[in-house]
C-alpha cells in the first residue's frame, strides 16, 4: 500500500513540474540562421511614418541647442519574477506576461510613428541577471503624444520560461515584464506608455533579465543563459502624426538610431569641392555629432537631390541660395538675404530637412555657427565626466585625482541575489595624461551580505576592461556582512577615456551540488550587493605621452586640448574622403565634448611643430607624415588590398612562418613565445621591460589584407603630435572609419599603429616601445615621484640598475665615514 501511495505522490509531482513549463524542453536548433550572436559558452578569461504636410521652415535658435542635464537613475523597481533579485520597498512591477502573449502583440496602429531605441547593432542580455540601461532624446511633441513600448526577442532553449523574466523600465519606472519563453523564434511584445511618464529631453530606458537554467545548477551552466534583443523590433511607437515633426533644434538630437542601431547625417553640398567649403563642413559635422552624442554615427556627403528620410537619419542641405534652388525649389526667402539655418519640409518625400543657407558662403558659415556655437567650450574649462548616457547610462565620471565614489552614483542599484553568478558593471573615466599601469593600484570598498549557505570556494572577482584584476575568496561557512571590504584593484588595465569594472559573485552552494528538480528556481537569496559600495582612486601620475593612440581615442588628446585651429591636411577634396574625414573628427568631437577647430593645410611645411590630422589614401599622403609615424614610404605604391580574386594567393611571409614552425627550430621557437606570453600575463613582463633603453621603433609595411591605418607619431622637431589616417583608396578609407568609429571598435585604436582589415573584420595593434613625455601639470616634487614609479616599475633592469648604485654609495658613504669619524689604531 505505501508503494502505490508514494507512486502516486512521484507521478502528481512530476506532472506538476511538467505544467509548470511553458515551453517543451527541446534540445533541437534553438535559433534560425542569420541570428543574433550566441554569448560566450566558456567563462571569459574573464519604420513607417507618416508624410507631414508642407510646413513653414522653423528657426534653429542656439538657445535650444545647451546640452541638457545628464539623467538622473532612482533605484529600478524588483522584478517578482523570479523573485531571487529583489530591491526592497520599491514599486510594485506589474503582473508579468505569460511568454506565449509575445507571439500575439498588437501591431502598430495606421498612422503611428515608429522611434527605434537600441543604439547597438546586436543586444545580448547574458547570465542569471542582467541590466543595461541608456537614455533616448524625445522632441516635446514625442513626449506628449500616446506611446506604446515594443520589444523583439529570442532566448536560449536552456532558459527556464517560469523562472526567468524579462523586465522594462523607462525613466526608472516598470511599464512590463515578460516571462523568457522565446526559444524557437523570434516573439514581439507590446506594453503601453503610462501618461505622463515620458518627458521632452532625455529619457531611461533599461532592460532587466532574471534567467535560470531549467536543469543544470552549476556555475558552467550560467554562461549558456542569454537573450537577443532584436534592434529592428524594438522601438517607441507614437499615436500623433506630427510627434514626427521638427520642432526646433530638438530635433538634433533626436534624430535617433535606425533599425541597426546607427546614426546617419546626409550632407548634401553642391559646392563641396570649391575651396572654403571644407572648414565650415567639418565644423557642421563635429557639431551635429556633439549635439546628437549617437555611439555609431556616419557622415556622408553628395552633391547630387536629397535622399529618402527614414529612422535614425537626417538630411542636412547646405549652401548658398543660388547653390540650394535647383534642388529645393522651395527655398524660403529670406536665404536670398542674411544667414539661414531652419527646418522645412522636403516637399517630394515628406521628410524633415536641416536647411542652412545664406547669399554667401560668408553667410551660411554664420548659420553654421548658430547651430555649433552652444556646443563650443575652452580648452582650459575642464570637464566632470564623459557624456556615455546615450549608450550606457549614466554618464562616466572624470577622476583626476584621490577620488571615493559610490556606487550608487555609478548607475549600481542594491541587488538580493539567490543564483549562482551575479555580475553587475559600471563606467568609469581617466584623463588623457593617465600614466599609472604599471604601479596604481585602486580599491573597490564592498559592501555585501553572503548566507551560511555559500560554500568555501565561492569568490567575488574584480574585472577591468573585461581583464580579472582581483579576486576575493570566502572561507567562512558562518555567512558573513562585509562593510566596506577593501579590495585591492591593479591599474594595469586602465587607460586614458573610458574604463568598464565590473564585480562578479560567484556563489557555490551544497543544493548546487545536489541540484534537485526546481532548485535552479529556488527565491532564498543567498548574496546581497549594496549600492553603498565605494570605488577609491588613488592619486595617480600624470603625464602625457607620445605617440599614444588610446589617448586620442579615449579623449581625442593631444587634439581636444588645443588653443588654436589643429592642422588638417586632407589629399583631396571628394565625396568619400571628406565623408570619412567628418565621420573621425565627428567621433572625436563626441570623446572631446567639444568640436576641434581645424584649418587646412595644403602642404606639411606649413604645419611646422605643431599637432597635426593627415586623411587621406596612402598614394597622396606626404612622404613626410608617413616617416615621422614610422611607416615605410614604399607602401604606396605596394599597398594594395586583396581581392575576393587573390585569396587563394600564398603570401611569401606567412608562408615562411608556418614551415618555420614545422622544422627543427620551431618547436623551441614555438615554447620560447608560448614562455614570453606567460611571463607577460601572470608577470607583465616583457622583452621591453628588460631593455635598459627603449629600443627604436620598426619601419611599419602595412599588409594587403588591411583596408585602413591609423598611426601616430611626433613632428620633426619632437614638439608636436602627427596622426596619419590612411587606406589604399578613398573608398576603403570611408568604409573603414565608418567601421572603426563605431562604438564597439573605438576603444580597440591602441599603441602607434592601428589596422583594420574589412576582409576579416580584425583590428590590429601595435604597442608602443619607445615614447617621450609631455609635461601636462604644473611641476610639482609628487607628480615627479609617481612618474618615476610607474616608468622604473616598466623598465625593471634600470630600476635594479640604479639599486645597486645606490646602494654602492651608500656603502661608500658609510665607509668614508667610519674612516673620519672613528679612531684608528
Amino acid at each position: 500500500m505505501r508503494r502505490i501511495v508514494a507512486a502516486s505522490l512521484f507521478l502528481l509531482n512530476a506532472s506538476a513540474f511538467a505544467q509548470a513549463q511553458t515551453a517543451p524542453f527541446d534540445m533541437s536548433g534553438e535559433r534560425p540562421p542569420g541570428a543574433s550572436v550566441t554569448p560566450r559558452l566558456t567563462p571569459p578569461t574573464q519604420p513607417t511614418t507618416t508624410q507631414p504636410a508642407m510646413t513653414a521652415p522653423v528657426p534653429v535658435t542656439p538657445t535650444v541647442s545647451v546640452p541638457p542635464a545628464p539623467a538622473t537613475q532612482a533605484a529600478p523597481a524588483p522584478a517578482p519574477v523570479p523573485p531571487a533579485i529583489s530591491v526592497p520597498s520599491q514599486p510594485t512591477v506589474p503582473a508579468p506576461q505569460p511568454a506565449a502573449a509575445g507571439n500575439a502583440a498588437s501591431s502598430p496602429r495606421s498612422g503611428d510613428v515608429r522611434r527605434y531605441v537600441v543604439p547597438f547593432s546586436k543586444l545580448g542580455l547574458g547570465g542569471e541577471y542582467d541590466r543595461r540601461s541608456w537614455t533616448v532624446y524625445l522632441t516635446p511633441e514625442q513626449a506628449a503624444a500616446k506611446a506604446s513600448f515594443s520589444f523583439a526577442y529570442q532566448n536560449s532553449i536552456v532558459v527556464a520560461p517560469e523562472a526567468s523574466a524579462l523586465t522594462i523600465y523607462l525613466n526608472n519606472r516598470p511599464i512590463g515584464q515578460q516571462r523568457i519563453g522565446s526559444a524557437d523564434g523570434s516573439s514581439t511584445v507590446t506594453f503601453e506608455v503610462p501618461p505622463g511618464l515620458l518627458q521632452p529631453g532625455a529619457n531611461l530606458v533599461t532592460f532587466e533579465a532574471a534567467q535560470r537554467h531549467r536543469t543544470d545548477c552549476s556555475i558552467q551552466s550560467t554562461y549558456e543563459l542569454w537573450s537577443n534583443i532584436d534592434p529592428a523590433g524594438t522601438y517607441l511607437s507614437f499615436a500623433r502624426s506630427d510627434a514626427a515633426e521638427p520642432a526646433s533644434a530638438d530635433a538634433i538630437r533626436a534624430i535617433g538610431v535606425d533599425g541597426a542601431g546607427k546614426t546617419e547625417f546626409d550632407i548634401v553640398v553642391p559646392a563641396l569641392e570649391q575651396p572654403g567649403t571644407t572648414k565650415p563642413l567639418l565644423r557642421l559635422a563635429q557639431g551635429l555629432s556633439v549635439l546628437s552624442s549617437m555611439p555609431n554615427q556616419i557622415f556622408a556627403f553628395s552633391t547630387a537631390s536629397l535622399p529618402a528620410g527614414r529612422p535614425g537619419k537626417l538630411s542636412v542641405l547646405v549652401g548658398t541660395a543660388a547653390e540650394l534652388r535647383p534642388l529645393f525649389p522651395g527655398l524660403p526667402p529670406g536665404a536670398e538675404s542674411a544667414a539661414l539655418a531652419a527646418f522645412v519640409t522636403d516637399p517630394r518625400s515628406g521628410s524633415p530637412v536641416l536647411l542652412i543657407s545664406g547669399p554667401s558662403w560668408q553667410a551660411v558659415s554664420s548659420a553654421i555657427d548658430t547651430i555649433v556655437s552652444p556646443t563650443d567650450r575652452s580648452a582650459d574649462v575642464r570637464r566632470d565626466a564623459l557624456t556615455t548616457e546615450r549608450w550606457s547610462a549614466p554618464n562616466a565620471p572624470l577622476v583626476f585625482s584621490d577620488t571615493n565614489i559610490a556606487l550608487s552614483q555609478l548607475g549600481v542599484k542594491t541587488t538580493e541575489f539567490s543564483g549562482r553568478r551575479l555580475r553587475t558593471s559600471f563606467n568609469i573615466a581617466v584623463p588623457a595624461d593617465f600614466y599609472a599601469n604599471a604601479y596604481g593600484e585602486a580599491k573597490v570598498l564592498l559592501d555585501a551580505a553572503y548566507t551560511d549557505n555559500v560554500l568555501p570556494g565561492s569568490h567575488i572577482d574584480i574585472y577591468v576592461n573585461d581583464n580579472i584584476a582581483s579576486t576575493v575568496p570566502i572561507t567562512t561557512t558562518t555567512g558573513g556582512i562585509l562593510r566596506h571590504l577593501p579590495i585591492r584593484v591593479t591599474m594595469r588595465h586602465f587607460k586614458p577615456g573610458l574604463n568598464s569594472v565590473a564585480i562578479e559573485a560567484i556563489l557555490m552552494t551544497k543544493d548546487d551540488a545536489a541540484c534537485a528538480p526546481g532548485a535552479t528556481a529556488a527565491a532564498n537569496p543567498r548574496f546581497a550587493l549594496f549600492d553603498t559600495s565605494e570605488l577609491h582612486i588613488p592619486d595617480f601620475a600624470r603625464v602625457g605621452q607620445r605617440p599614444n593612440l588610446a589617448a586620442m581615442a579615449g579623449t581625442a588628446y593631444p587634439y581636444g586640448r588645443a588653443t588654436e585651429p589643429t592642422p588638417l591636411f586632407i589629399d583631396r577634396i571628394d565625396a568619400d574622403t571628406l565623408s570619412a574625414a567628418a565621420t573621425l573628427l565627428g567621433q572625436m568631437a563626441i570623446t572631446a565634448g567639444h568640436p576641434i577647430p581645424v584649418e587646412n593645410v595644403a602642404s606639411p611645411n606649413t604645419i611646422g611643430d605643431r599637432d597635426a590630422i593627415f586623411i587621406g589614401s596612402i598614394s597622396q599622403m606626404p612622404a613626410t607624415a608617413l616617416s615621422q609615424t614610422n611607416i615605410a614610404t614604399a607602401s604606396q605604391a605596394s599597398w594594395r588590398p586583396v581581392t575576393d580574386a587573390q585569396t587563394g594567393v600564398v603570401d611569401t611571409g606567412t608562408a615562411f612562418e608556418e614551415w618555420n614552425s614545422k622544422v627543427s627550430g620551431g618547436l623551441l621557437h614555438n615554447q620560447i613565445t608560448a614562455f614570453r606570453e606567460w611571463l607577460s600575463r601572470n608577470f607583465d613582463i616583457s622583452r621591453n621591460s628588460l631593455q635598459f633603453v627603449p629600443g627604436a621603433e620598426e619601419t611599419f609595411t602595412p599588409p594587403n589584407v588591411a583596408t585602413l591605418l591609423v598611426a601616430q607619431g611626433s613632428s620633426p622637431a619632437g614638439a608636436g603630435s602627427w596622426t596619419v589616417v590612411t587606406a589604399p583608396s578613398a573608398k576603403d578609407l570611408r568604409e573603414g572609419l565608418e567601421v572603426l568609429t563605431a562604438q564597439l571598435n573605438w576603444p580597440q585604436i591602441s599603441g602607434h599603429i592601428t589596422t583594420y582589415s574589412n576582409k576579416t573584420g580584425k583590428i590590429d595593434a601595435l604597442p608602443v616601445t619607445r615614447f617621450d613625455f609631455v609635461p601636462s601639470m604644473p611641476w610639482s616634487i609628487a607628480n615627479y615621484r609617481l612618474i618615476a614609479a610607474n616608468w622604473l616599475s616598466t623598465n625593471i633592469l634600470s630600476y635594479a640598475f640604479l639599486l645597486v648604485v645606490f646602494l654602492l654609495l651608500i656603502g661608500l658613504t658609510t665607509s668614508t665615514m667610519l674612516k673620519r669619524l672613528g679612531r684608528s689604531k
